[in-house]
């Protein structure tokens, strides 16, 4: 198989998400016919094009060179294909061999099966050539095939950068800190974030600062400090997969090396300045430094993120200030480096304090799998890029447009006068209607002895969320910053709506953005008290996504009872505080009667009617996760025993098997979700609005003569099929004005609730 050496098919892989990245390295690089692809970029060039893309490319994992595509139905017609291939042109005479394959299809289903079949082409047809067989080496082989299989044809590559590229070698190995970021990682969220363009700029006379305030081995202060050097990410490597190939050209190879010698920086770098707390990571870090050739670049000290820029001032760097411009880049601790929750969310308040005392013009680039970082630092993400870091989903998120926010002054509910920053406008207006209803509902919350509360509910159309307002005591001390200490602790949450099509999602973006800065400034609270959530709607159905972050589980009261809350984990807290009253109206009804709770989510139903005296409870949700919350409401308001029964199942199922047992109800809450698509409930879709008329025929099913229900639904279309629920049996009221709370009477039509009475 001929090549024109003016005209090789390359592919440059690369962790996912970086797609975009790579292929700008490679335009940078002057390769042609650059086009981004899944899992990498395509691109064309010589042998010299391929050397130069080994040396230079930073984000990118392996070089390939696109060797055949083949026909691959099944196994003989793989091996026959990558058999006719002339290896013997390839692989140098005495190079050790390894291949790797990945994907399949219905005959080719085994990864490893079909490295080995391709595996034996080779060697049958070097033996029949050259009269032995290549030795395998599956560790560090000179020359390494991979194979890419999907549908009924094949790519076949040569790797020929060998090892994965993030390997620069600076690393000593066994010597690292826990869960050390890729290189190539690092590298890619650098580029993204624009620290070439930044630290070309400071090549050119501007002063431009890099900041890691947790930098753990190094590897940001590392890699922005050879980006900034213009030293070449492969100029510490010695052993290349091309260098087991036939057609490798040591002369031209040379000529690549020169040349990223040459066009090393020997000016000044930028401030490249990191700290950790743990004196270990901090040793790691400087010694990957030196070993990297980038120790005059970067200093790094032993310190806590909040004082690393008095350390620099400390140092005599900066002295008058940091640079106008620059970028703060870090790897946050989380999963398995964080021992809790309040760990997670102290490292976050570290960052912004950072954040807040550099200039506006800096950019910030995090690393992290949670969304509720943006709340904790006021900001909003100008890109965000999924990725994965090792085996954690995460994603790479830019604050790049941070110098465009103006200031905003404010006045808290305490009379206390405050500043923040702000992206729009209008969002001065959005400050001063928080403060007046939200000084209105704390009044009449203490006036009628109400713990959590609603202060907003889009009052302005264009700051489309709701505010609520939570008192009470953390849970368990590592829940929150506050430990074991008061009993009456504020916290807010922020609930942000699906925009309608109609509004700019950018600004969107930016209004949130600003109330999650306004908001603590105007209620006084602190920012790790305040938490946020982002209503995305799935695909597919009408369903909200839950955008997780970590928990913060609460204890707060509620008509003399006490609930758990989370105020993080969950899209809801586990108490819906429009159905204060109707909870309330439910346990009068339910005094000394069999009562039945259905989709009871986490029991607070339950517990008014147990409180009122109750006879008995049934509580049924299909949800283990919020059936165990249920009991644990019973439980700490002191309901357990016999009397009071949990069923995990599906209440439509449970109910058919109640029905043949004779069991019987005099009290019915219903609660049903507006949608319901459970793998549990063996393929059966559950729709409110075409669903319930059946539902209540179940219920009734199981209800005590003279029985009652009370059914309510939060879906705002959502219209009773009276004549047909009339039909079953039942006298029908329409309750939902007498269950509407004050702090809800601007949306009315939050829930329908109706009361169903059996006819005499």
């Amino acid at each position: 198989m001929e090549h024109d050496a003016k005209d090789w098919e390359l592919f440059a892989r690369c962790a996912s998400g970086f797609e975009h990245v790579v292929a700008r390295e490679l335009k940078a690089l002057g390769a042609r016919r650059v086009r981004p692809l899944a899992g990498g970029a395509s691109f064309f060039g010589s042998i010299e094009d391929a050397y130069r893309a080994c040396m230079w490319l930073r984000s990118a994992t392996r070089v390939q060179v696109v060797l055949a595509r083949i026909g691959a139905r099944d196994a003989d017609e793989l091996y026959e294909n990558v058999r006719a291939i002339p290896w013997e042109r390839e692989l140098k005479q005495g190079s050790t061999l390894a291949v790797r394959a990945h994907g399949g299809n219905g005959n080719l289903r085994n990864t490893q099966f079909i490295a080995l079949k391709v595996k034996d082409a080779v060697c049958d047809r070097l033996r029949e050539v050259r009269g032995s067989r290549p030795d395998v080496d599956s560790a560090d082989p000179d020359f390494s095939i991979d194979v890419s299989v999907r549908e009924s044809r094949a790519t076949v590559y040569l790797n020929v950068s060998g090892a994965s590229l993030h390997k620069r070698g600076y690393r000593e190995d066994g010597v690292q800190t826990e869960a050390p970021l890729k290189e190539t990682l690092a590298a890619g969220m650098l580029l993204a974030a624009g620290w070439d363009e930044l630290s070309d700029a400071d090549a050119q006379g501007a002063a431009v600062g890099f900041v890691d305030p947790m930098c753990g081995s190094g590897t940001l202060l590392i890699e922005a400090a050879l980006i900034a050097l213009r030293i070449a990410a492969g100029s510490m490597r010695t052993r290349w997969g091309f260098q087991g190939w036939a057609r490798h050209e040591q002369a031209v190879w040379e000529r690549v090396v020169a040349e990223a010698e040459g066009l090393r920086r020997c000016a000044p770098a930028p401030s490249i300045i990191g700290c950790d707390v743990d004196s270990r990571a901090v040793r790691i870090a400087r010694e990957n430094a030196a070993r990297a050739g980038v120790s005059r670049a970067v200093r790094i000290f032993e310190s806590d993120a909040a004082n690393l820029l008095a350390e620099t001032a400390k140092a005599g760097l900066w002295r008058a200030g940091a640079p106008g411009r620059g970028l703060m880049a870090v790897n946050p601790p989380y999963g398995r480096r964080m021992g809790d929750s309040s760990d997670v969310r102290d490292a976050y308040r570290s960052l912004h304090d950072v954040a807040d005392a550099l200039p506006p013009a800096w950019s910030l680039a995090l690393i992290t799998p949670d969304e509720s970082v943006d709340a904790l630092l006021g900001e909003v993400p100008s890109d965000v890029l999924a990725c994965y870091n090792g085996p954690i989903e995460a994603a790479v998120r830019l604050y790049l447009n941070r110098g465009d926010r103006v200031p905003l002054h404010v006045v808290s509910l305490e009379g206390r006068e405050r500043t923040v920053h702000v992206a729009e406008a209008n969002s001065e207006q959005f400050a001063a209607r928080l403060r007046k209803v939200a000084k209105e509902r704390a009044k009449w919350a203490r006036k009628n002895g109400v713990a959590c509360y609603r202060i907003y509910d889009v009052d302005l159309p264009d700051y489309s969320f709701a505010i609520d307002v939570y008192h009470g005591r953390p849970l368990q001390a590592d829940a929150v910053s506050v430990g074991d200490g008061p009993e009456d602790v504020r916290f807010v949450r922020v609930v942000e709506y699906q925009a309608p099509s109609s509004v700019d999602p950018q600004r969107a973006d930016r209004r949130f953005a600003d109330a999650l800065s306004v908001v603590p400034a105007v209620l006084d609270v602190e920012d790790g008290h305040v938490f946020s959530k982002v209503r995305k709607r799935a695909k597919g159905g009408s369903q909200y996504r839950d955008a997780r972050s970590a928990s913060c589980r609460v204890l707060v009261k509620e008509s003399g009872y006490t609930f758990e809350v989370d105020l993080g984990g969950y899209l809801d807290t586990g108490l819906f505080l429009d159905h204060r009253m109707t909870r309330s109206m439910v346990g009068d009804m339910a005094q000394g009667r069999r009562f039945l709770n259905l989709f009871a989510y986490t029991g607070t139903a339950s517990v008014h009617a147990a409180g009122a005296g109750a006879a008995a409870t049934t509580t049924v949700d299909l949800s283990r996760t919020y059936l165990a919350w249920a009991e644990r409401n019973m439980a700490i308001n002191g309901f357990s025993g016999a009397g009071h029964t949990f069923v995990n199942a599906d209440v439509r199922t449970w109910l058919d098997q109640e029905k043949e047992r004779g069991s019987r109800y005099d009290v019915v809450f219903c609660d049903p979700p507006t949608f319901s698509n459970s793998k549990r409930t063996e393929g059966r879709t559950f729709d409110v609005a075409r669903d319930h008329v059946a539902l209540l025929q179940q219920i009734k099913d199981v209800l005590a003569p003279g029985g009652v229900v009370v059914f309510s639904c939060n879906l705002r279309t959502f219209a009773l099929d009276e004549r047909a629920v009339c039909a079953l049996g039942f006298a029908v009221r329409d309750v939902t004005a007498q269950t509407i709370p004050h702090d809800f009477s601007r949306t009315p039509i939050i829930h329908r609730c109706y009361v169903l009475e059996e006819r005499s």
